[in-house]
């Protein structure tokens, strides 16, 4: 027997993330490290708990197998619960045949069933690819109060950024009367942070109906937000004024860890009354050689520092070898920096290997873009790879040397 809920949340987490390219060739994109010893997807998973949301479902799907090791019984963020607790959520073998999610909207008609046996009030729709921390339990609290059917976080973005996002126009009770996906002439700046609070009876009529529509992409912004419009429902914004960033692309992905090493509290992670958990091995101390510099630099335990570290973001286990260079970079963990190599403006997967006298990547003001290394490369001493590449594998660099 399940026990009632007031509010589940439904994470979801399946989506390729191409636009992180070799980062997520072999990991779902919430997998994908950050800041050190997280992942994106402890980030919405902490917001939870911290809110008092104890009942959460991700949907995976693409490259699950990481995802899914790493939650495990969701014990580090306190999601180990005999009532609700986290739940992996994968595609499944219905009685007419396996249906892969085929948009936001069907990965959660295909999982009504979860929600129900809990028998919530409201659903909150959480996506598992952003960097921010926020009390849901106040968004719920301001659905209620405004009667809605739809609550929809919204955050003020620059006008010359607002073709990037589904664009909410509100009026003066925060009321939403237009929704427009991308516009290429947005009429307001109220960008939807793809956050969502529903009533769950007007949310399961609203699936049902999609899942009938043959036409339908069975896509929150795309079909259910208009449909819901169109029809009258009664739609609010919910005004969010902290730190907030999709990192979706290979530069916001960089930017956000970077931010990481500024002051804004509202990114703080070390802040004990809203904490980031996560699930992380216990490594050594950090170990500083004696000739070694750090510079405004965020370095995991587990990390031998014999160069110079600037500006940079190290993941648990990284070797910064002796001479070596790292400057504006984002490292992950296991890494190896060879003697006298140069690693600048670059973001350089888990278990890399750097050799000696290499250089990767160039300074952040004379770049045309960030250099990735794809997870578990070995790169042979002496090797040069330009600003902006993208090396999945060594034969990235090969064709570049023939070239």
């Amino acid at each position: 027997m399940f026990r009632k809920k007031e509010c589940v949340a439904m994470l979801l987490a399946g989506g390729q993330g191409s636009r992180l390219y070799a980062l997520t060739e072999k990991t779902a994109k919430p997998a994908v490290p950050f800041g050190g010893k997280y992942r994106i997807i402890d980030f919405p998973l902490s917001n939870c708990v911290n809110s008092g949301i104890d009942t959460v479902g991700v949907l995976t799907q693409y490259q699950p197998l990481v995802l899914n090791d790493y939650i495990g019984n969701g014990l580090p963020w306190d999601l180990d619960r005999a009532q609700g607790g986290v739940k992996i959520l994968p595609p499944y073998q219905g009685k007419n045949g396996a249906d892969w999610y085929t948009g936001t909207a069907n990965a959660i008609y295909q999982n009504m069933a979860f929600i129900e046996r809990y028998d919530p009030e409201y659903v909150i729709i959480l996506s598992g690819d952003h960097i921010y921390k926020m009390d849901y339990s106040k968004m719920i609290d301001y659905h209620k109060k405004m009667g809605a059917d739809a609550t929809i976080a919204v955050i003020d973005v620059p006008i010359e950024e607002a073709s990037r996002f589904g664009i909410m126009s509100v009026d003066d009770n925060g009321r939403i009367f237009k929704f427009s996906e991308k516009p290429k002439n947005p009429d307001s700046t109220m960008a939807s942070m793809g956050i969502y609070v529903f009533t769950k009876d007007v949310l399961f009529r609203y699936l049902n109906a999609d899942a009938e529509d043959e036409n339908s992409s069975n896509d929150f912004g795309k079909n259910i937000i208009p449909a819901m419009l169109a029809n009258g429902e009664k739609m609010v914004a919910y005004p969010f004024s902290g730190y907030w960033k999709d990192v979706g692309t290979i530069s916001s992905l960089w930017e956000a860890n970077m931010d990481l090493l500024g002051d804004d509290p509202e990114l703080s992670i070390s802040n004990e009354e809203w904490r980031i958990y996560s699930r992380h091995d216990a490594h050594a101390p950090q170990y500083v050689g004696g000739e070694a510099v750090i510079d405004n630099s965020s370095i995991t335990e587990g990390c031998q520092i014999y160069g110079t570290v600037r500006n940079s973001v190290l993941g648990a286990g990284v070797c910064v070898m002796a001479g070596a260079v790292v400057e504006d970079a984002v490292i992950m963990e296991d890494v190896v920096i060879g003697e006298n190599s140069a690693v600048r403006y670059s973001i350089i997967d888990e278990r890399v290997v750097i050799g000696k006298d290499c250089t990767v990547g160039k300074a952040h003001n004379e770049a045309k873009g960030i250099t990735v290394v794809a997870a578990g490369l070995e790169i042979s001493d002496g090797t040069v790879i330009d600003d902006d590449k993208m090396i999945s594998t060594l034969q990235d660099i090969k064709v570049k040397e023939e070239a």
